[in-house]
């Protein structure tokens, strides 16, 4: 982007005597003094290669050492290593861990949840959570369990191809239940990973949380493997940093179309025969409060409510949401029920709406 289109700043903003960065362009490493001030418009322009953010000295370097004390609290001299990217990942052969960049920053953190509706991994438990997810994908790495019988016999084999979506069975006990959207269910790999990061979180209480389940049988592997691999230095210790922050060209904007297309609604359905159960059109209520302002009202709240129930992302939520305001508008119905038991009928109705999609073949993987 040249200079003379690059947003204008306030008057007397320092950040106005800085270039906005050519899209192909080396990084130009921009300090957050000079970018925290500016509005989401103009933020979303800046490539994410251009964010001068690290790990030392914030709040993620605390959450790391807390997981590097649980690690050796096991008697696992293993310790991944950590960089920042635009998303969580372990990629394959290395054993370390990429942190989504939105949590280096508070700023970045408010972007993300204006983008997102919510910040994955933005609290320090479920930081924690997600951390002892990825330290699982991280130490079959390290260590190359991926190919012991007993792990292939238990788990699966990882070179399983991952779906492009999964359907979550919610009332299987033959997996654990770590982070949201039963996302043990969707790969041997996941398994194995949600199965490490039960076992690790302290005071989890797995033995008598998971008795009777067949999920345990994984668990009792997961800490025999682990006794094997006390004291053992691990076979693969590269450093490989792949998709470091530094090296995405990409703008924030192209970040997040990106981002809201992949955990968007696709083929999104009317919901006429379900909306009229609850509102109507009918003469009678012409004088009655508007449904599609009514929901719009109570979004919010519906949808945290929504999520606890389903463990879906509240950004796929929202769509759903979003689209059943919208045909309450185009069909101009009305409450027919005090506000009330209007508001819990249709939590119960998003509820299910949202069962349906999560059911439907087309749910989103979400790390």
């Amino acid at each position: 982007m040249p200079p003379e289109d690059q947003p204008p700043a306030p008057p007397g903003d320092a950040s106005s005597r800085v270039p906005a960065p050519a899209r192909r362009s080396a990084p130009v490493r921009l300090k957050p003094s000079l970018w925290e001030g500016w509005d989401d418009e103009r933020l979303l322009d800046l490539r994410l290669c251009d964010l001068d953010l690290h790990l030392r000295g914030t709040v993620l370097q605390e959450r790391i050492d807390a997981l590097y004390a649980e690690l050796a609290s096991r008697g696992l001299t293993f310790r991944p290593h950590f960089w920042l990217s635009d998303e969580w990942f372990v990629p394959d052969g290395v054993p370390g861990i990429a942190i989504p960049f939105y949590l280096a920053h508070p700023r970045l953190a408010r972007l993300e949840q204006h983008q997102m509706i919510e910040v994955e991994g933005g609290t320090d438990e479920w930081c924690a959570k997600i951390l002892r997810h990825e330290a699982g994908h991280a130490l079959e790495n390290a260590y190359r369990t991926k190919r012991l019988r007993r792990r292939q016999r238990l788990f699966g084999r990882s070179s399983q191809r991952y779906p492009e979506h999964y359907t979550a069975r919610p009332y299987s006990k033959s997996f654990v239940m770590h982070l949201d959207a039963w996302y043990a269910q969707s790969h041997p790999d996941e398994d194995f990973a949600e199965t490490f990061a039960v076992w690790l979180t302290p005071d989890s209480d797995w033995l008598h949380r998971y008795a009777e389940w067949p999920a345990l049988r994984k668990l009792f592997y997961v800490d025999d493997l682990v006794k094997e691999l006390k004291g053992r230095l691990p076979r693969v210790r590269n450093r490989r940093q792949p998709y470091h922050l530094s090296g995405l060209r990409k703008t924030l904007r192209e970040h997040y179309a990106a981002k809201r297309a992949h955990y968007g609604v696709d083929n999104r359905e009317f919901f006429d025969r379900d909306l009229r159960k609850l509102f109507s059109d009918a003469p009678e209520f012409a004088r009655a409060p508007s449904a599609a302002r009514f929901l719009s009202r109570i979004r919010k709240d519906v949808r945290r409510r929504v999520r606890q129930w389903t463990r879906e992302y509240q950004y796929t939520i929202d769509q759903v949401l979003g689209d059943m305001i919208a045909r309450c508008r185009e069909l101009k119905l009305r409450l027919t029920l005090p506000p009330e038991k209007a508001e819990l009928e249709f939590t119960a109705l998003l509820t299910a709406q949202v069962m349906n999609y999560l059911h439907s073949g087309r749910h989103r993987l979400a790390l």
